[in-house]
């Protein structure tokens, strides 16, 4: 592993929620137990949702709500291409067909939703947001288009825990929004994940699909409230352990703090590269939105050569990363066929810098000095 002087993402896992994790070890209950529970009571009230269920990882979420939402073969399912894979895969899993549509600007690397709107069929069924960086984007937007035309919303929140709109939390503008607890996530527990939804008949099912589809659970049988149980549906093992729910109940409880280190991080960062020719910050600030800055990235220009430009940081000790290559370019969406423009231009010039709530401000004037120093360097001006 390189010796980063300031890596991509970083977490740290203080001694009290250690010694947390340890006594849950010592319980000796470590499996969907009372910190399972008490996990998803916080996350439920933090969200503004009804329902919150803990699963093994957010792919695990993202299938779980796509199946109680009823999708599957024949069904058509409109999604970004600017995401992790696991969003459009989970559609794939249920048989539906992900159609891909366009982001809205290179400073807007969000769904669109007039491109969606450009993509409906009378085959499609859902709409799959994502919020990019932790930005919702035109979350809202979506949501409005699924009620005109009777389709459902589904959230891929994975970056946003934290972000709102006029006080409402991402995850809970449609029928469900999948977050990730995953290690470069601003709520990191290593692996895990949740699903939030308003929705009793969706969080009936998702309970059910999340272990086997059986009808009570270890932890039921444990404290008496049944001593048999049946098996009803085809099911999956998504359950969460007690060690990673115990460090996200934890890790949830300074989450709006970090954030907005995250955020004064993420002021520091523009201004000092404002006047960088050939460098433009996207992800921008909107009117009545809380933002939980998972990622930074700008946009390079034309100009300058990406390759050589991350070659060049990495040199100087910082790490950089590409979010995201399309998903309709690997080789299994091939047959997709999707024209995506925005899209295309946009994951070929974006770079991903640093960005962690501990970020040192040491550490971020060595980002911006080898960005400035890259960029002079390759002769661009303004």
């Amino acid at each position: 592993m390189a010796d980063w002087k300031v890596p991509l993402a970083d977490v740290l896992v203080a001694e009290d929620d250690i010694a947390a994790v340890a006594a849950t070890y010592r319980s000796g209950w470590l499996s969907m137990g009372p910190r399972t529970e008490e996990l998803e009571a916080a996350l439920a009230d933090y969200c503004g949702a009804r329902h919150a269920l803990a699963v093994a990882n957010c792919t695990a979420g993202l299938h779980l709500m796509s199946l109680a939402a009823g999708l599957g073969r024949g069904d058509e399912v409109v999604v970004p291409s600017l995401t992790f894979v696991a969003t459009v895969n989970a559609v794939a899993y249920t048989g539906a067909t992900p159609v891909f549509a366009d982001i809205a600007g290179l400073d807007a690397p969000w769904l669109s939703a007039a491109a969606v709107a450009g993509v409906l069929t009378d085959r499609t069924r859902a709409i799959v947001s994502m919020t990019y960086g932790g930005h919702p984007g035109e979350t809202a937007e979506l949501a409005a288009l699924g009620a005109r035309r009777r389709l459902v919303l589904l959230e891929d929140v994975a970056h946003g825990a934290g972000t709102r709109v006029d006080g409402r939390h991402v995850g809970t503008f449609g029928a469900a929004g999948a977050f990730s607890f995953f290690s470069n996530k601003n709520l990191a527990v290593g692996e895990g994940g949740a699903v939030v939804t308003n929705d009793d008949g969706l969080a009936e099912r998702m309970r059910l699909l999340r272990s086997h589809g059986m009808t009570t659970l270890s932890w039921d049988r444990h404290r008496g409230h049944a001593s048999s149980y049946d098996v009803v549906d085809l099911g999956f093992n998504y359950r969460i352990d007690e060690p990673r729910a115990t460090l996200a109940i934890r890790r949830l409880a300074r989450l709006d703090a970090e954030n907005a280190r995250r955020s004064a991080l993420v002021e520091h960062y523009v201004a000092a590269l404002e006047d960088v020719p050939g460098v433009a910050v996207v992800l921008p600030p909107a009117a009545g939105v809380q933002l939980a800055h998972h990622l930074f990235v700008v946009l390079l220009d034309e100009g300058l050569d990406r390759d050589e430009f991350r070659a060049a940081l990495h040199e100087r000790g910082v790490q950089t990363s590409l979010h995201y290559p399309p998903a309709h370019r690997f080789s299994i969406y091939a047959g997709a066929r999707a024209h995506l423009p925005l899209t295309d231009a946009f994951s070929e010039r974006a770079v991903t810098l640093p960005l962690f709530a501990h970020m040192s401000g040491e550490q971020l004037e060595t980002v911006v000095g080898a960005v400035r120093t890259t960029v002079a360097q390759a002769g661009v001006t303004a």
